[in-house]
Parts: structure tokens; C-alpha cells; sequence
């Protein structure tokens, strides 16, 4: 499985959306994921790919992770993998 693959399973997960509806193009907020469920998608993306996400909860936007878009999530999570292998 993709990293884009994994990604998009876990957020379909928390969204409670079937994997086909989610593209790359987007938002969380398009999917209906709410603050809880971001702060578990981050638990199980750093899990599933054994990474630790600088995300802060209280103040996302200066977290350092895109959650702009799903492909913007994918991005990040493969640079931190890339960043762990370097």
C-alpha cells in the first residue's frame, strides 16, 4: 500500500467515508472532519507509518503540517518519512 493509499484510508476512516470518495483534492473540511477527528487521523497516520507529527491542536495553522488538502497531507507525511531515512 501507498503512502497516498494509507493516507487516504485513515482519513475515510475517521471521516467515516468509503476510500473511493476521497481524493486528492480534498479538504478536510469537504469531508466533514472535525477537530476531534483530525487529532485522531494524526495519532493513526503517526502510527501506521511510525513518524511523529509536529501538529499542535491548539494552534494548527502554526503546526509546521499542511492539512490544507489530502495531497498536501500526503506530501508532508512522505517528507517526514523521506527525512527519517535520510
Amino acid at each position: 500500500m501507498t503512502v497516498e493509499e494509507r493516507v487516504r484510508a485513515i482519513i475515510a476512516e475517521q471521516a467515516m467515508l468509503d476510500v473511493a470518495d476521497i481524493s486528492l483534492d480534498c479538504t478536510l473540511e469537504s469531508l466533514g472532519v472535525d477537530s476531534l477527528a483530525l487529532v485522531e487521523a494524526i495519532f493513526a497516520i503517526e502510527e501506521a507509518f511510525d513518524i511523529s507529527v509536529p501538529f499542535n491542536a491548539n494552534t494548527p495553522e502554526d503546526s509546521g503540517f499542511d492539512l490544507t488538502s489530502v495531497r498536501t497531507i500526503v506530501a508532508a507525511v512522505q517528507g517526514l518519512i523521506d527525512a527519517q531515512t535520510a
